[in-house]
């Protein structure tokens, strides 16, 4: 799909999913998840990448696809009621909300001290942001930049609508340091913290292998003195629920570099436990696994005879 057909696409989306019954609409998401696991796409096949590594070597394939389902159907779930959120009421939001744990997050940002709420990709994380600002706690947000350019402003609009600040992840300035204004003023700051963009952040064990993750979070905390607080998102029939999880106080180490990377290894941690409890609602699609991003990188066009070497044998 070219980059104006994209836009048209999300623009149709959000104006059909708003106006039509709520049922016919969830049936249609629903259809068109079971569509792209039957055919086995490449998101279905990204999604059992990663869920045979949280299910382990002894894992069936029956017992990967019942689940890699499941996860289609959360995933597009999670899309369906994005598209709707704008025009839920306040009441059915807040209604439809169990929460836990949240009320230290809040006593950290009444007393001035900013939170960094670092998620995985799971649940609703649109709808945990609008739940929040509804409860009265405004947070800013980063938003990957999306192409064409008025794809990411629609999205930015969105999400603004709903309450949140949200900068560019990149292209709009400093956003590090906006960051940490907003937590040196005491304010919460929400950053998915489960997948690696631009391949320069952390290795860390997850789930028994090697695996990427953005040092953001636990560099955030470090540096401005913010609680770090896991949150994990997940559906229970027609209820969102959130964790806001224990707060991971910042390593100590020897060195800047070696704190922040104890630090994202135990939000790892609490990020596996908090997966596999509820892995169905998992959205990862995309290569987490150190292994995986190799071999993404090793199919690139252009990619030389010495590249196409095994990990590890290139120099001999």
């Amino acid at each position: 799909m070219d980059e104006r057909w994209a836009d048209l696409a999300y623009s149709a989306g959000w104006e059909l999913v708003r106006r039509a019954p709520e049922g016919a609409g969830r049936a249609v998401f629903r259809h068109l998840a079971d569509r792209s696991w039957r055919a086995h796409d490449g998101g279905t096949r990204g999604l059992e990448r990663n869920l045979r590594r949280l299910l382990g070597p002894g894992a069936t394939d029956a017992r990967l696809r019942a689940l890699s389902r499941a996860g289609m159907r959360s995933y597009m779930r999670y899309y369906y009621e994005m598209f709707r959120l704008p025009a839920m009421d306040e009441r059915y939001i807040l209604g439809r909300t169990r929460a836990t744990g949240i009320e230290v997050l809040e006593k950290h940002i009444g007393s001035g001290r900013g939170v960094v709420a670092a998620l995985p990709h799971m649940g609703n994380w649109d709808h945990a942001g609008a739940w929040i600002t509804l409860r009265g706690t405004p947070l800013t947000t980063v938003a990957q930049r999306l192409s064409p350019e008025s794809l990411f402003e629609r999205f930015t609009a969105y999400r603004e609508s709903l309450g949140m600040e949200v900068l560019p992840l990149t292209g709009g300035g400093n956003t590090v340091a906006t960051l940490a204004r907003r937590l040196r003023d005491g304010g919460l700051v929400c950053l998915l913290a489960d997948r690696d963009i631009h391949g320069t952040g952390l290795e860390v064990d997850f789930f028994g292998e090697r695996a990427r993750v953005p040092s953001g979070p636990a560099a955030l905390a470090l540096n401005t003195g913010a609680a770090l607080m896991p949150v994990s998102l997940w559906y229970d029939g027609p209820y969102w629920n959130i964790r806001v999880h224990d707060e991971i106080p910042v390593a100590e180490g020897p060195t800047r570099s070696a704190r922040i990377q104890a630090t994202a290894q135990e939000l790892a941690r609490v990020f596996e436990g908090a997966i596999a409890e509820h892995p169905e609602d998992w959205h990862m699609l995309q290569p987490v696994f150190s292994l995986d991003h190799e071999q993404d990188r090793l199919r690139r066009p252009g990619a030389g005879a010495a590249d196409l070497r095994p990990p590890g044998r290139r120099n001999g």
